[in-house]
């Protein structure tokens, strides 16, 4: 560790799973507070078993590069929620924690007896926070899902893809990675604040649906000022032409390819943004000869609204024959906002700005050996953010925990305490 962390003695009991809990324990983890992941092998997190995993390997709970990644630095604890008395061992997690998390149900929030109420009686200064997909309380408390699903009913879905296809989504469940996590983490420092100044313990309800929901302002206003349902309208913009993503030469493929792939070739992309009339002639200066810098029907930022299909054919037409990570370059030192569209390779091997920055921590793990993990969401100058220890194995703190933080005796955790792991 390089020094002082800003959540350093705060310490959460993580009862959630999947993505949006555990993004958010991770994060708090990432700053210092010791996080203990509450599990249970008798229904297993399922991203325990979701790819990726490494090559010929899958006959364990520890391999899947989503659960590590989104769990280092916790530690695992095996209590089985739905076994007798398993609540007396929650409860003693509960009393010797500064925060509490989960984004179960309120229907097993019921059947578990881990509602506020209780929470408070055994801890008055806890932070407990809820992440319900639809709230604690409305006719839809008890409804079901996960991103795939909170995308399409928190109207995300309707605005993505292309205006003449079916709605397609945001291609990854983008709620449980961004969203919901950082408002949660934001929402639980604000509560450990209040707490420092006051003593006082408080709920965080979170409701995903709201979260999301709050990403949607602009089409929101177009509909309770001028009665119009926005459409989807592809990688096109309102107020910016063109805008768009664009093929370019492709590369020799350096990894397998998949079903439908050319298996030499490798596509490469780039996305431009032009935003005024300057930037535009910005463009046209690096494009030279192409046809479109001195077509009139492009002049203006209206006029190439007005044509923007046959802009994008055109822009096609010249970005079809230049390297997109050379014309990344020349676009960015015109002015012009433009990017190469990356993969994961790109991400993990080639990109010299993440890696001079070092973003990616690698670690090593027991089962995985050396691997990648997502850095801190934030660095802070003077309490940084660290990685510090990779994603636990399922249950391998659960005798240290038992015993140096809830006070189980070696012969407790032997005999009684074990019939509830």
């Amino acid at each position: 560790m390089t020094g002082p962390r800003p959540l350093d003695g705060i310490r959460v009991a993580d009862f959630s799973w999947f993505g949006a809990g555990p993004i958010a324990g991770r994060t708090l983890a990432d700053f210092g507070a010791e996080v203990i992941r509450v599990e249970s092998e008798a229904r297993i997190d399922s991203l325990r078993i979701a790819q990726p995993m490494p090559p010929g390997k899958t006959d364990s709970y520890n391999l899947s590069g989503y659960f590590n990644n989104f769990n280092a630095g916790k530690l695992s604890f095996l209590l089985n929620m739905n076994v007798e008395r398993a609540q007396e061992v929650a409860y003693r997690i509960v009393e010797r924690c500064d925060v509490f998390l989960t984004n179960h149900t309120p229907r097993v929030l019921a059947k578990w007896s881990i509602g506020y109420e209780t929470l408070r009686e055994i801890n008055p200064k806890i932070i407990a926070a809820y992440q319900p997909m639809q709230g604690l309380q409305g006719p839809h408390r008890d409804f079901l899902g996960f991103g795939g699903v909170l995308a399409p009913i928190s109207g995300l879905s309707h605005l993505s893809g292309n205006p003449d296809r079916l709605p397609f989504g945001v291609g990854t469940n983008y709620p449980d990675y961004a969203l919901n996590p950082g408002h949660t983490v934001i929402a639980i420092v604000a509560a450990l604040r209040h707490r420092e100044r006051t003593g006082q313990g408080q709920m965080v309800e979170l409701a995903q649906i709201e979260s999301v929901a709050s990403t949607l302002g602009p089409a929101l206003l177009d509909y309770s000022v001028n009665d119009r349902v926005q459409m989807r309208a592809g990688n096109r913009s309102s107020w910016m032409a063109p805008h768009g993503v664009y093929r370019c030469l492709d590369e020799t493929r350096s990894y397998p390819s998949e079903p439908g792939q050319d298996p030499e070739a490798r596509e490469r992309w780039i996305a431009l943004a032009v935003g005024n009339d300057a930037e535009w002639s910005a463009l046209c200066e690096v494009a030279g000869a192409a046809s479109f810098a001195d077509d009139d029907r492009f002049a203006t930022i209206l006029d190439r609204r007005a044509y923007e299909d046959a802009l994008d054919s055109a822009l096609g037409e010249w970005t079809a024959s230049q390297s997109a990570s050379e014309l990344e370059l020349k676009l960015q030192a015109a002015g012009v906002s433009a990017g190469l569209v990356h993969d994961a390779e790109d991400m993990l091997n080639h990109d010299t700005h993440l890696a001079e920055r070092g973003y990616y921590a690698y670690l090593d793990h027991p089962e995985t050996g050396r691997s990648a993990y997502d850095g801190p969401v934030a660095r802070l100058s003077e309490t940084p953010g660290e990685l510090d220890a990779p994603a636990p194995l399922l249950g391998e703190q659960t005798f240290r925990v038992a015993t140096e933080i809830l006070g189980y005796s070696e012969d407790e955790v032997g005999a009684d305490l074990e019939a509830r792991l």
